[in-house]
């Protein structure tokens, strides 16, 4: 009973973090835009990426699409890492390297998820 309480919580925490980061992604926060146009995905990479952590966000709060909400929060926030580590460094704009951090966070908590979802899988859940 305790475990199930504690993956709601980490579910709902990926969430509120998701949530949060949104306000800056769709009012074009000045970070944000320095992000994305370092990236080379300024403005639709900006609103797209939103738009999926939005959606990421909604489907790992409801049951049934839990794991479908995990890899598409794992895959997006791979490609944020990713993105740290090539281009934009740890720390971005001063920010003490919250931004990284935060998504390294959302990666392991969603990898969690994902693992305790595992028997929900299509076609390979059964296996394990």
């Amino acid at each position: 009973m305790m475990k199930k309480y504690l993956l709601v919580t980490i579910r709902l925490i990926i969430a509120v973090i998701l949530i949060q980061t949104l306000r800056f992604k769709f009012t074009a926060h000045p970070d944000s835009v320095y992000i994305f146009s370092k990236a080379g995905m300024e403005p639709y990479g900006r609103i797209g990426i939103g738009i999926l952590e939005l959606i990421g966000a909604i489907l790992i709060l409801i049951p049934k699409t839990v794991w479908v909400g995990a890899i598409l929060i794992l895959s997006v926030i791979s490609g944020a890492i990713f993105i740290h580590f090539t281009l934009l460094g740890i720390e971005v704009n001063n920010d003490g390297g919250t931004l990284f951090f935060m998504a390294i966070s959302t990666f392991i908590l969603s990898s969690i998820v994902l693992w305790n979802e595992r028997k929900n899988l299509p076609l390979i859940g059964k296996t394990f």
